[in-house]
């Protein structure tokens, strides 16, 4: 009588699994979705926080880590080893969005800092001005000359330098067509993308902070153009502080019309107590 082929004296084992004569399943690799759908949430959290006041500059690390999350995810997409296409896609527009916001934020909180240091020096000038009186003496009044209103300061072509009092130094290099990837944001279908190279020079004797040297723009007709952002980079606003005697290079890319790409517009200070200058020049 034969011995049961799970009977521990069996000489040939337990039979196999499956059916006889197939081979043994296959293990299917389990797909990895977790960077694409990572970036869907970090876009979303991104976007909203960028919508609130107090909190839109963290949308700015969020919708970084988003569309570094989102590409990563996208390439994996590519290779086989994830299938969550429209969910990484979702993540990298959410996160150049949550960028855009961020810096639109920042743009702004300078502009109502800037607006309100003017208002605040106004104020003090009328205050600190001494009352108009008549002068005792007719002759020393007719020697006197009017004061000479001072003339505006007329713009600069790009790749000059303007240099401040204090040894600060700001050049706009000369603005070249750019072509954002797939994924930009703030370029629309139809328009040419604009990039100008900035450098920031610092002659002082002190770190100088560069956070808030964010330029503005107009094309050829007056208009202001979005800033595009994307995954190479296109615009770079600058961040932390310059050592004395170095300097910072940075990036800024903006979207002009077809019909109004002829000519750009670049205004900048580096701070807000430094003035600002104008860059005017044709694009190549």
């Amino acid at each position: 009588m034969p011995m049961p082929t799970n009977s521990p004296e069996s000489p040939w084992g337990p039979p196999p699994t499956g059916i006889p004569g197939m081979p043994p399943p296959v293990m299917q690799q389990q797909p990895r979705n977790g960077l694409g759908t990572a970036a869907l949430v970090v876009g979303i959290v991104g976007t909203l926080l960028g919508t609130l006041i107090f909190l839109f500059w963290l949308a700015g690390p969020l919708g970084i880590l988003a569309l570094i999350f989102g590409i990563v995810g996208l390439g994996r997409v590519r290779k086989g080893q994830a299938n969550n296409k429209g969910i990484a896609i979702a993540g990298i527009a959410l996160g150049g969005v949550a960028t855009a916001l961020a810096v639109v934020g920042l743009i702004v909180t300078v502009f109502l800092v800037k607006d309100a240091v003017k208002a605040v020096d106004d104020a003090k000038s009328v205050k600190g001005s001494p009352a108009a009186t008549a002068p005792a003496d007719s002759g020393a009044s007719a020697s006197e000359e009017p004061a000479e209103e001072p003339a505006e300061d007329k713009p600069l072509a790009f790749g000059q330098a303007m240099t401040y009092d204090d040894g600060i130094k700001v050049t706009v290099g000369k603005p070249a067509t750019y072509k954002p990837d797939e994924f930009a944001a703030g370029h629309k279908a139809g328009n040419v993308a604009v990039q100008v190279k900035i450098t920031i020079v610092n002659g002082t004797k002190k770190p100088y902070d560069i956070t808030l040297a964010l330029p503005s723009a107009k094309d050829a007709k007056g208009a202001e153009p979005e800033m595009v952002f994307d995954g190479h980079y296109s615009s770079k606003p600058f961040a932390g502080k310059l050592l004395p005697g170095k300097q910072a290079v940075s990036q800024f890319t903006f979207s002009l019309p077809a019909d109004a790409a002829k000519e750009l517009q670049v205004e900048l200070s580096p701070d807000i107590e430094h003035d600002d200058a104008i860059w005017v020049g044709a694009v190549k």
